[in-house]
């Protein structure tokens, strides 16, 4: 059994994503539940495929299980946990490891809680910087940043000029967040999508449509 979100819009087709979120259906107000079934039944093997691949791309960005070996993604590489008893906690990352010291070594939530708060740390003294830089450049009146943890975005900016950036951006390749700050920091700008929105982001950082595009190949961190 797969549960999809159903959109009534006009449009001449039925059509059908599969996200983050899970599958979406778009089908036109005139057609059928019936005929909106039968074209999933058709397209069924499709479905259970990229569902499938979106879960292991989830799997693939945090630990299935807190022990040494496990993968990790750090700034956009896989590393892998080593978890050492200690009598502090510390948390070091190099080419090949995470290394993990804790008293409670061998209580994998424990573990868990304490990467998850260093990332955030380590998000928070990425971002702040990024933001001070680009900032500089276009505005006189630094912004209020905060980090998030939301499910379905890298950043926000709103019309009172907050910036909220996904601590998960510690995790991306380190131009792909670089990439989503100058995004951001242009809607201070342009709180909008407009051409001159994407001028501002050009000129912020230059040559930003490829890596716009590399991000969407990441997007399935969001729901690690």
């Amino acid at each position: 059994v797969i549960e999809y979100r159903l959109i009534r819009e006009r449009r001449r087709s039925i059509g059908m994503e599969v996200h983050l979120d899970g599958l979406t259906v778009r089908a036109p107000r005139w057609v059928t539940l019936r005929d909106i079934e039968l074209a999933l039944c058709e397209r069924a093997r499709w479905i259970v495929r990229s569902l499938d691949e979106w879960r292991r791309r989830r799997r693939d960005v945090m630990p299935r299980e807190w022990k040494s070996g496990e993968p990790i993604v750090f700034r956009g590489a896989e590393l892998a946990l080593a978890i050492h008893a200690a009598h502090r906690t510390s948390i070091a990352a190099d080419m090949f490891h995470l290394t993990v010291r804790h008293p409670r070594a061998h209580d994998g939530a424990e573990v868990a809680k304490s990467v998850a708060d260093w990332l955030k740390d380590q998000a928070w003294t990425l971002v702040a910087a990024r933001v001070a830089g680009y900032v500089g450049r276009i505005a006189a009146q630094p912004p209020l940043v905060r980090l998030s943890n939301a499910r379905s975005e890298w950043g926000s900016c709103n019309a009172n000029g907050e910036i909220r950036l996904n601590w998960r951006l510690v995790q991306l390749p380190p131009m792909l967040a670089e990439y989503v700050v100058a995004h951001e920091v242009a809607h201070m700008i342009e709180l909008n999508h407009s051409a001159r929105f994407w001028g501002v982001v050009e000129a912020l950082l230059p040559g930003h449509a490829e890596l716009r595009r590399q991000l969407g190949e990441w997007t399935a961190l969001l729901a690690a």
